[in-house]
């Protein structure tokens, strides 16, 4: 067990720091250099453009849905919760804020899969490095966010276990 929890940790902080890094190389590779081909077009190339355009949209617009009617939804369910009262007030702000962030976590994931579609159709080197450095950026902050989501479900499962604890101690009593 201890030592599952070891090499938890040693990859908890090996993964981000490679990511870190990778992102900095990214940046700091001299872009200024990069020669860009003079390939011909293939005539479908304007056509797929468009649909890709258009796909890259629909995903940055769902993207945007989804984050902000999980924000109006928990705006909602705080206020609701904070006139009902029907909770300890220390319980419904965490599962509020661990719903909020499962639902940014998949938001991420829209843009980057917008990030990638908007790449495809022949891309020249100075957008895949950008790709690259958006994508490892964006993957690193869904890291960190999915880390902080697993702690809070962990720390909440304590709590409940600890509440029912209590619980099942004042009904012996």
């Amino acid at each position: 067990m201890d030592q599952n929890r070891s090499h938890d940790s040693l990859t908890g902080m090996l993964l981000p720091s490679a990511l870190i890094l990778g992102l900095v190389l990214l940046l700091a590779f001299d872009m200024g250099r990069v020669v860009e081909g003079t390939g011909m077009a293939s005539p479908r190339e304007p056509w797929l453009q468009l649909v890709v355009g258009y796909l890259a949209t629909g995903a940055e617009i769902a993207a945007a849905l989804v984050i902000g009617v999980a924000i109006v939804r928990a705006i909602a369910v705080y206020l609701f919760r904070l006139v009902a009262r029907d909770e300890a007030p220390s319980d419904y702000p965490a599962s509020i804020r661990l719903q909020l962030g499962r639902v940014l976590a998949l938001g991420l994931e829209f843009t980057i899969a917008s990030d990638i579609l908007r790449t495809v159709v022949s891309p020249t080197r100075q957008e895949i490095m950008n790709l690259g450095a958006i994508v490892l950026l964006r993957s690193l902050l869904n890291y960190f966010l999915e880390m902080e989501i697993s702690m809070g479900e962990g720390r909440s499962a304590q709590m409940a276990d600890t509440g029912r604890i209590q619980l099942e101690r004042r009904g012996n009593q």
